[in-house]
């Protein structure tokens, strides 16, 4: 689907391909994403192997910019820096002759598997799956250069269910099996004593599941719950009954942990520098109109980028109650990633792990003339 900038625009849900899939029932496809999820190692490294080999094989690497950057997204208000950015040109009008082509996905999984596979250049995602892909690729897939959002997830429940222990035998869904919210759910399950495992077992059955397809399944009373971002959380609340459990910035000190970021291949970054100055440039005039923009303002850009990318707009009260539990920042707030690290450990989703590197924020730095801190996790 074209935006309005011509951009070309394609819809990606987790874990699909452009071909047409077949329907999911509930609980289909939880063994198949664990082996996926194992097996992500290789596929990065190997890919990142091939991707290496092919640049040192070049005399000499371009560094002029690119001719096409491809981003990927999702259709969340989580990613409103992206969705604006996009609709209103005002990354394309950073690029210049840079043809932006983007593709939407629904969670960070699916979106760093086209990256590690080529098929993306950058995306916004949750930290979680860079995370994973960094630690995969032993530090050669990814940079984090900027943060995009802060706050804006929560776990909401059935009327019924008052604590943790009301959680015990009941079925609750994430976005995507090692997903950021997929690894927060678990890990705060872990914490209130209740057990998990990947392939869907345990205490508690989670079932990754397009959020979509959450929504519905709750309203016909087959989910007791999701952990989930916005704009998602709030529709559970506002259109289907649920109440809030857990909401997330309540774990974290002062309230701020990243929900989403911006991540680039490292070596579309060192191909074309200039390019990923650009990208970094229209993502602060983003966040800079999400920041400054009135209410009405932001819901209406933000509607007209939905019914772009996804084809449907949200109610104004969806909007307005997603809106106010989200921050946008540009600081990807390095201080948390050890701890977001720590919960993937304690899911099950990854290995510990050395990520000194992962982030590389000199650019931004440059560009906004403060000193967004990389915790000692990299370049600044």
């Amino acid at each position: 689907m074209s935006s309005p900038h011509d951009n070309s625009t394609t819809r990606i849900a987790a874990g699909e391909s452009n071909k047409p899939k077949r329907r999911r029932t509930l609980k289909i496809g939880i063994a198949a994403g664990v082996v996926l999820l194992i097996g992500a190692g290789a596929a990065v490294a190997a890919v990142v192997t091939k991707n290496n080999e092919s640049q040192h094989a070049v005399a000499a690497a371009s560094t002029s910019p690119a001719a096409e950057l491809r981003l990927g997204y999702f259709g969340n208000v989580t990613h409103a820096p992206a969705l604006v950015g996009v609709s209103k040109g005002l990354i394309a009008k950073e690029l210049g002759s840079t043809k932006l082509t983007t593709q939407i996905f629904n969670a960070g999984p699916a979106a760093i598997e086209a990256l590690n596979a080529g098929a993306i250049d950058a995306a916004y995602l949750g930290p979680n799956p860079a995370i994973n892909s960094f630690v995969q690729s032993k530090g050669a897939s990814i940079s984090i250069i900027a943060g995009a959002a802060s706050g804006g997830a929560q776990l909401v429940v059935k009327p019924g269910i008052n604590s943790a222990a009301d959680l015990k035998g009941k079925t609750l869904a994430s976005p995507q099996l090692g997903g950021t919210q997929d690894v927060a759910l678990r890990a705060w399950l872990g914490k209130q004593g209740l057990k998990t495992n990947p392939s869907g077992g345990g205490d508690i059955a989670i079932n990754p599941t397009e959020n979509a397809q959450t929504l519905k399944l709750f309203q016909d009373g087959k989910l007791d719950g999701a952990w989930l971002p916005e704009p998602w959380a709030s529709r559970l609340v506002l259109q289907a009954g649920a109440k809030v459990l857990v909401d997330e910035k309540d774990l974290w000190d002062k309230g701020q942990f990243p929900t989403t970021i911006l991540i680039v291949s490292k070596k579309f970054a060192a191909d074309h520098p200039q390019t990923v100055t650009a990208l970094l440039q229209g993502h602060e005039a983003s966040v800079n109109w999400l920041n400054t923009a009135s209410a009405a303002d932001k819901a209406t850009a933000i509607n007209a980028a939905l019914k772009a990318t996804a084809g449907s707009t949200l109610p104004a009260d969806v909007i307005d109650r997603s809106l106010k539990n989200i921050t946008f920042t540009v600081d990807p707030l390095a201080g948390t990633y050890k701890k977001l690290l720590q919960d993937g450990v304690d899911a099950g989703i990854t290995k510990p792990a050395d990520i000194n590197g992962i982030f590389d924020l000199r650019t931004l730095n440059s560009l906004s003339g403060q000193k967004v801190s990389a915790a000692g996790l990299g370049q600044e």
